[in-house]
């Protein structure tokens, strides 16, 4: 009698810190609503993970999710099982792994066997194992093969063929395509194309230096290079913002492009007589507010920053710094703690959807539902109507929002000007040297055109 062979003792599984980092991302985003651009760089300076790590790990998020729905797609078109029936840490595991076989330089035998790897860890050995099946199904084709299969064809269904390719649900392609189409462009499938695929690109960090708080040159010599638009924006190429001393002083600040034009719109504006008082309405976390108190205290004139939660009313007060005649407060910006008329330049940056910034915040076209559209509207709605009646007559309002969705950008300035209280004014000629700013009187900046969050600004007059 021959003995058995002896069983192969337990090996404990190690996954490797980058792509355990990049799990434990995705799991909070899944579990607790979290933003991964908030979480990741702590939790990288956290566990002291290395910079190429760091930044495979940081590609390795960011990637994923914003490809997330087509992989879910591509795992589907692998299995029998449901996808809803799958568990959502599986899921992550496997987005994780089809990220770095189809959209990443990763070998494939890496790709397959530090993903299992890190399945065994977080998963257990069982479900390990049909993470490897479909790995190994998904590694057969490459994204184009897949993308043909998975895809509706354009002519049968374009939203939906759009959705797929770029990873965009359906109705945020569509709501996109309306904006365009307000645009000039109703099936312009080309700026689509451009629009979708900007929105799938790591931005550019964008640096502003607040005036007369720091020099451009200061952040040139910290290895910054000049701006694309703003008269204060610097770009830095690579590496982290925070190891610019001006950057930890607050003297300057991580900022896109497109939020220092309109804040800087809105302090160029003309306004009738002198001035002496600004507002921001919805001022959190302060990267406007912090370039309009900038701007007001070289001109001797206070901010009144308004923010109605406690945590980004401390931000707003960081981004304000020392700088004297500003005051910070927190209260609710639809019920007005100050007189009527009582502001020479009001800038309302109201919650929106986000759709403007999906390149920043890629979980956002996941979280965001259709339905938000309308519960939004009537807070925008509520914001401007009390930004309007904050301004003197001759004042100046800038309506803000960091999305190009119809009904949260001109449909609520329509709704506002049938009061007849306030009247637009074309804000193009504060937007100098920035092409492709539309037929006015309102501006809306894009990703694909100008390489900005796709920022909307309208300027109002207060009526005498």
């Amino acid at each position: 009698m021959t003995n058995a062979p002896a069983a192969r003792p337990y090996r404990r599984p190690r996954p490797d810190a980058a792509r355990l980092a990049a799990y434990d991302v995705l799991h909070a985003v899944g579990e607790r609503d979290a933003y991964a651009n908030l979480v990741l760089p702590a939790l990288l300076r956290e566990r002291r993970i290395i910079p190429r790590d760091a930044a495979f790990a940081t590609e390795l998020v960011h990637g994923t999710l914003r490809r997330q729905g087509t992989y879910d797609r591509i795992v589907a078109a692998c299995t029998d099982r449901p996808i809803q029936e799958i568990d959502p840490p599986v899921l992550d595991v496997l987005a994780l792994g089809v990220h770095q076989l189809l959209s990443m330089r990763t070998p494939v035998h890496a790709a397959v066997s530090a993903t299992v790897e890190l399945a065994r860890a977080v998963l257990g050995d069982g479900r390990a194992k049909f993470v490897n099946a479909i790995l190994r199904r998904v590694s057969k084709q490459d994204l184009d093969t897949w993308l043909r299969q998975i895809a509706p064809p354009y002519e049968d269904d374009p939203e939906g063929h759009l959705a797929v390719l770029h990873s965009h649900p359906r109705w945020i392609v569509q709501a996109l395509w309306d904006a365009l189409g307000a645009r000039g462009n109703p099936h312009d499938r080309a700026a689509m194309e451009a629009l979708l695929a900007a929105d799938n690109l790591a931005p550019v960090i964008s640096l502003v230096a607040r005036p007369g708080r720091v020099e451009l040159a200061e952040l040139y010599e910290a290895g910054a290079t000049p701006g694309r638009w703003s008269p204060y924006a610097a770009t830095l190429p690579e590496g982290d913002p925070a190891a610019i001393k001006a950057i930890r002083d607050g003297r300057a600040a991580v900022q896109d492009e497109g939020s220092q034009l309109v804040a800087a719109a809105l302090a160029n504006a003309e306004v009738e007589g002198a001035e002496s008082r600004w507002l921001d309405l919805c001022a959190g976390p302060g990267g406007k507010a912090g370039l309009l108190a900038a701007i007001a205290t070289g001109r001797d004139v206070s901010l009144l920053a308004v923010e109605r939660r406690h945590h980004r009313a401390r931000l707003v007060r960081n981004a304000i710094g020392h700088l004297t005649h500003h005051q910070v407060i927190t209260a609710d910006g639809t019920r007005p703690a100050w007189r009527p008329g009582s502001f020479d330049r009001v800038i309302a940056d109201v919650p929106c959807s986000g759709l403007g910034a999906l390149r920043r915040r890629p979980e956002s076209r996941w979280r965001r539902k259709p339905e938000d559209i309308p519960e939004l509207g009537e807070l925008q709605r509520a914001l401007l109507r009390t930004a309007v009646a904050a301004a003197r007559p001759g004042g100046v309002i800038a309506y803000v929002t960091c999305s190009p969705h119809p009904a949260e950008t001109r449909v609520v300035v329509d709704d506002i000007l049938r009061a007849d209280e306030a009247e637009l004014i074309d804000a193009r000629s504060l937007f100098p040297g920035v092409p492709h700013l539309g037929s006015g009187p309102d501006v809306q900046l894009w990703p694909h055109l100008h390489g900005t969050d796709a920022m909307y600004l309208a300027l109002l007059r207060r009526r005498g």
